[in-house]
């Protein structure tokens, strides 16, 4: 039997309060990315039309530099029931360092308090990280919870809490080309991932507690949207979006590559700010033939306003 290997050798500093990572440069993969025959946000020219200095990095890539940290506070069992779950409050740009923070539990609790921080200070991103299903409201179950109604909307006037998208089938292959969301593989991602791990590949997956390579948490993401249709649910546009809330809970887990998976969306609540109309939904991971939740992911799908080119024509229609 192969003599089992620590999945990490992240150097972290742990106080009496805080684990802190080491300052990572995450790195910029959806260049390309595209859906509905456009350029998205993380597309240098597409995101400075919007305000944006250049093509954003995609919020859950800052989800791994949390993975050895949580870890090292809950031990592999976090990898199988844990939760990152995050407000994603400032963009990061290729070349930017980031460090990622997470408190201490006090008295054996099994939720705390999660956030990243630019080399300057500017936080990224603030949440909660937690192990296990007996926890408080989760950052992002509280901010559902604290949602004003939204104004009127127009990209998401169509779209009603509730809907749901047809279940459908999923697979992550070590070297498998994940589409036009996602144009890279988990086997490219490896190469650049901030902190990566013999138990992501088969080559070392056989020194895990599971016998066989997980996905990267920040790679769940990639698995759960990159079949997404963009007429699954009827939002107007083309648009351009982003990720503003993100949250990853594993509750059978972990997810392993190579692994057929099923999974369907839920619109489960509407909001709105100055620059934005948000849809977010609910993916529940099934396997296949099963109706018993594995994982889930929460997401903001944010679409900004000034994206749409038709807004002020369908705003006044809508008033009228």
């Amino acid at each position: 039997m192969t003599a089992m290997q620590a999945p990490f050798d992240t150097p972290i500093d742990d106080s009496a309060d805080l684990l802190v990572g080491p300052l990572r440069g995450p790195r910029q993969m959806l260049a390309t990315q595209q859906y509905d025959n456009h350029t998205s946000i993380h597309d240098d020219a597409t995101a400075q039309k919007l305000g944006f200095k250049g093509g954003t990095i995609e919020g859950p890539t800052h989800f791994s530099q949390f993975v050895p940290l949580c870890v090292a506070l809950w031990g592999t069992r976090w990898l199988e029931s844990g939760c990152l779950s995050a407000h994603y409050r400032n963009p990061c740009f290729e070349g930017e360092r980031v460090r990622a923070f997470v408190a201490r539990p006090k008295n054996g609790e099994t939720q705390t308090t999660i956030w990243m921080q630019r080399e300057d200070g500017v936080e990224i991103l603030r949440g909660t990280a937690a192990v296990g299903s007996d926890n408080p409201p989760s950052a992002l179950e509280q901010r559902i919870k604290d949602l004003a109604p939204p104004d009127r909307l127009v990209i998401l006037h169509d779209v009603s809490v509730g809907m749901r998208g047809q279940r459908m089938r999923i697979r992550m292959d070590a070297n498998q080309h994940m589409g036009h969301l996602y144009p890279f593989s988990l086997a490219d991602k490896l190469k650049v991932i901030t902190e990566n791990s013999p138990w992501y590949s088969a080559a070392g997956a056989g020194s895990s507690p599971w016998g066989r390579a997980i996905i990267p948490v920040e790679m769940i993401s990639v698995l759960l949207n990159h079949s997404r249709d963009a007429n699954e649910f009827p939002v107007r546009g083309p648009v351009v979006g982003l990720f503003a809330d993100q949250e990853i809970r594993l509750i059978g887990g972990p997810l392993f590559v190579g692994e057929d998976y099923e999974i369907e969306r839920e619109v489960v609540a509407l909001s709105g700010s100055r620059r934005t109309e948000s849809m977010w939904i609910r993916t529940r991971v099934m396997k296949p033939g099963s109706d018993e939740v594995i994982a889930t992911m929460l997401l903001n799908s944010a679409s900004l306003k000034d994206s749409y080119a038709n807004y002020a024509r369908d705003l006044a229609a809508l008033e009228s």
